[in-house]
C-alpha cells in the first residue's frame, strides 16, 4: 500500500550555488572554516566561541548528526557521498545574512540551503563540488494571529508545526499545504506547495500575503522592499534562484468543525479499471470541497500479481453529504457511509499522515521532526490534460505489473485551481485535469537494486508519453527530478536551463529569467536546476551591478551604452 509516510512526502527546498573570486581550492578545510568563522563573528557581532555552536566543521563531534538529521533520501547518505566542508545552522535572520556575505569570498564553494530535507533528488544537501550547507531548521517560529486570519511562518518550520500551532489557536482555521508533516515550509511554499484542500483554496502560494528574503547583497527584504516582481518569483518559482527565503506571511482559511475522510480500494479484476477511468472525469470536476487522490500500485493478491487502485479522500463536510454526492457522480466507487469517518480538520491531517486512529492520536506528534530517518526512493511527475482512454488504463496496469513495484499517485485539480490565471504565480499548470507522481521506495542499500528501481521509474515515465501533456511535457518543481535536465552551474547556460525551466514553469519561465537577471545579474544564487540569467545576445552583457552594456556599430564606429535592467 502506498501510504503518505512511505512516499516520503512532497516538497522541494531552495538551493544556492556560489562562485566568487578570492579563495582557492588549495586552502585546507580548517583554513576555510577559520576564515568563514572569523567573518561570521564579525558580521553578527558575536564572539567566535558563541557562534561556533552554529558553524560545524567536519572535525566537530556534532557534525555527522547535524548532517544526517535532515537527509530524507538514503540514496544520498552513503560513505562515497561528498560531504559539506561546513554546516551552518543560523538562529536568526541576521545569521542568514552573514552566512550569505561570508560565503561570497570562498571561490568554488557551493552553498546549499536546507530546511526539511525533502528535496527528492537531495539537491539541498549534496553537490559534486566543495560545498557548505545552510540549514534553516532552527528558524521555526510560527506566529498565528486569528484576529487577522494570518500567520508568519519561518522557513525552517515544518508543516506539522504549522498545523499544530494553528490548532492551538483555533479549531476552525487551517492552511492549504502538504500532507507530510516533516516537510519544511521554505521549500514547500517557494516551490508552489499543494495539499488536499487545493480544489477549495488553491495552492499554498495562492494564500501568501508577505515574505522575507535575504538578497544577493545580504539585505533582509520584505514584500514592499523587494517589489512585486521578486515576490511573484518566490511564490512558486523556487527561492534558491533569487535569494534565501526567511519566511512567509500566509492567509489562514476557514475549515468546518467536522470533515470527512475515506479510503476505498479496488483491484484490477474487480472494477479498478472502470473506477480509475471514471475518476478522471469526476475528481477534477466535482464539488471543490472534495479532494480524491488516486493511488495505483502493483501488488500480489492470493499469489497473483495484480494492480490495486485506492481512492483516498478529504471532504470539507459531513459523511452523508459526500456519500449522496458520489452515489450520483461516481457510482463506480461504490462509496458507503461505513467507509467514511467524521473528525476535525486537524485529525484529518493526522489521518492523511497514516495515523489510522487519528481521533485518538495526540496532535503533538506533529511536532516530531523524525530526525535521521530516510528510505531509498525516486520520484518523477507528469500532468494530464485530456482523460486517458479506458484501454490506456488497461495497458498501464499491465505495464505496472510487468515492472513490479513503481506506483502512481493521481492528484486532481479543478475547482479553485482552474479559476486562477496561469501567470498569477510561476506555477503554470492550473488548467490540467490532474498531476501524476511516479513513486518507488526500497530499503536495501545496493547499487544494483537502486539501478533497477530507477530504471522502473524511467520506463514507466516513457510509457506514459502518449497520455500526458506535451510541448512541453510538464513537471512539478517540488517533485524534483534531475532526469529532466540540469544546468552546468559553472556556465549558467540559458539553453540548458530552458529545458527544465519550460517543464516546470511553461511560459512563466520567461518572466522568471527577467526577474533573476534583475535581482541577481551575476548569478550568485544558483543550483543544478535554478533559473538562469538572460543570455548574452544581440551585444548585451549583464554586469554585477545590475546594468547591461550594449554595443552596436554605426557608420563603422562602435557605440557603447550602459542601461539599467528592469523586470517586465
Amino acid at each position: 500500500m502506498l501510504t503518505t509516510r512511505q512516499t516520503f512526502c512532497s516538497v522541494v527546498f531552495f538551493l544556492l550555488f556560489l562562485s566568487l573570486p578570492l579563495c582557492s581550492f588549495s586552502q585546507s578545510p580548517n583554513s576555510v572554516y577559520n576564515s568563514f568563522l572569523k567573518c561570521f563573528s564579525e558580521k553578527t557581532k558575536s564572539p567566535q566561541a558563541q557562534i561556533a555552536k552554529n558553524v560545524f566543521s567536519q572535525s566537530d563531534p556534532s557534525y555527522s548528526s547535524v548532517l544526517r538529521a535532515y537527509i530524507r533520501n538514503a540514496r544520498f547518505n552513503t560513505s562515497s557521498t561528498r560531504k559539506p566542508t561546513i554546516i551552518v545552522t543560523p538562529r536568526s535572520d541576521s545569521h542568514v545574512s552573514a552566512a550569505v556575505i561570508c560565503s561570497k569570498p570562498l571561490k568554488n564553494f557551493v552553498l546549499k540551503i536546507r530546511s526539511g530535507g525533502h528535496d527528492y533528488d537531495g539537491l539541498s544537501y549534496i553537490s559534486d563540488k566543495p560545498f557548505f550547507i545552510l540549514d534553516l531548521s532552527n528558524l521555526r517560529d510560527v506566529s498565528v494571529d486569528i484576529a487577522s486570519n494570518s500567520a508568519w511562518i519561518s522557513a525552517g518550520a515544518t508543516l506539522g508545526e504549522v498545523y499544530y500551532r494553528i490548532w492551538e489557536k483555533s479549531k476552525i482555521h487551517g492552511f492549504p499545504a502538504g500532507v507530510c508533516p516533516t516537510v519544511g515550509v521554505g521549500g514547500h511554499l517557494s516551490g508552489g506547495g499543494y495539499g488536499n484542500m487545493l480544489r477549495k483554496f488553491g495552492l499554498s502560494v495562492d494564500n501568501l500575503i508577505d515574505a522575507k528574503i535575504v538578497d544577493v547583497k545580504g539585505r533582509i527584504l520584505d514584500r514592499k522592499s523587494m517589489g512585486e516582481d521578486l515576490f511573484w518569483a518566490i511564490s512558486g518559482g523556487g527561492g534558491g534562484s533569487f535569494g534565501v527565503v526567511l519566511g512567509y506571511k500566509v492567509k489562514l482559511v476557514p475549515v468546518p468543525p467536522i470533515v470527512t475522510v475515506f479510503r476505498v480500494e479496488q483491484y484490477m479484476d474487480s472494477g479498478a479499471v472502470d473506477m480509475v477511468h471514471k475518476w478522471q472525469s469526476v475528481g477534477p470536476k466535482t464539488d471543490p470541497n472534495l479532494f480524491m487522490r488516486m493511488l495505483i500500485q502493483p501488488v500480489t493478491r492470493k499469489k497473483v500479481k495484480t494492480v490495486r487502485a485506492s481512492v483516498v479522500a478529504l471532504f470539507l463536510g459531513r459523511a452523508n453529504d459526500v456519500v449522496s454526492l458520489l452515489r450520483k457522480e461516481f457510482p463506480e466507487l461504490a462509496l458507503k457511509k461505513e467507509n467514511c469517518t467524521e473528525m476535525s480538520w486537524l485529525q484529518s491531517a493526522l489521518w492523511w499522515d497514516n495515523h489510522v486512529n487519528a481521533t485518538q492520536t495526540d496532535p503533538k506528534v506533529f511536532l516530531d521532526r523524525n530526525l535521521d530517518s530516510a528510505s531509498f526512493g525516486k520520484r518523477k511527475s507528469d500532468y494530464v490534460a485530456t482523460p486517458i482512454p479506458r484501454n490506456g488504463i488497461e495497458s498501464l496496469f499491465k505495464k505496472m505489473i510487468e515492472l513490479g513495484k513503481i506506483g502512481l499517485v493521481f492528484n486532481p485539480y479543478g475547482g479553485k485551481m482552474a479559476e486562477i490565471a496561469e501567470d498569477a504565480t510561476p506555477f503554470p499548470h492550473r488548467k490540467k485535469l490532474f498531476k501524476i507522481q511516479y513513486s518507488v521506495n526500497w530499503k536495501e542499500s545496493s547499487p544494483e537494486i537502486e539501478k533497477g528501481f530507477l530504471n522502473q521509474a524511467k520506463v514507466l515515465h516513457s510509457f506514459m508519453t502518449g497520455f500526458v501533456s506535451k510541448s512541453p511535457r510538464s513537471a512539478y518543481l517540488n517533485y524534483r527530478d534531475v532526469d529532466i535536465g540540469v544546468n552546468d552551474h559553472g556556465k549558467n547556460s540559458y539553453k540548458e536551463g530552458e529545458v527544465y525551466g519550460r517543464s516546470y514553469f511553461g511560459k512563466n519561465f520567461d518572466r522568471l529569467v527577467k526577474v533573476k537577471t534583475a535581482v541577481d545579474p551575476g548569478n550568485f544564487f544558483r543550483n543544478e536546476q535554478s533559473i538562469p540569467t538572460l543570455p548574452i545576445a544581440n551585444g548585451t552583457v549583464v554586469t554585477e551591478s545590475g546594468t547591461a552594456r550594449r554595443w552596436s556599430r554605426a557608420g563603422g564606429a562602435t557605440v557603447v551604452a550602459t542601461v539599467a535592467l528592469h523586470v517586465f
